[in-house]
């Protein structure tokens, strides 16, 4: 098992920047996909981005060039740094976690259900 818990969410201006975090605990997050969600009321929530344990990251194409995603295997910890937010950023931000054999694997899961483990979200708000 897997336990995932996010912070650093928040509200701000169009233009600025948050960084969210998520620390996984239970095992080791090495040899797993950690991917970030993100989900609007009637929404399907969607993957904005996914990191495996060797630093390989994958963005969607809203998000690339303004997202960053990074991880720290020896914390457990993800970050997401999140620059030039737009108000259509405005979501609840879910982390997730997946076993995965390979970065090449990792880069491929895009669907909620293809990720076994997820956190309680923090809710991220840009104003314009």
């Amino acid at each position: 098992q897997v336990q995932l818990v996010e912070s650093g969410g928040g509200s701000v201006q169009a233009g600025g920047s948050l960084r969210v975090s998520c620390a996984a605990s239970g095992r080791t997050i090495s040899r797993n996909c950690m991917g970030w969600f993100r989900q609007t009321a009637g929404e399907e929530r969607e993957r904005v981005a996914a990191v495996y344990s060797d630093g390989s990251t994958s963005y969607a194409d809203s998000v690339r060039g303004r997202f960053t995603l990074s991880i720290d295997n020896a914390k457990n910890t993800v970050y997401l740094q999140m620059n030039s937010l737009k108000p259509e950023d405005t979501a609840m931000y879910y982390c997730a976690a997946s076993f995965a054999p390979s970065s090449w694997q990792c880069e491929r899961k895009r669907q909620r259900a293809e990720f076994a483990y997820w956190g309680q979200g923090t809710q991220v708000t840009i104003s314009s």
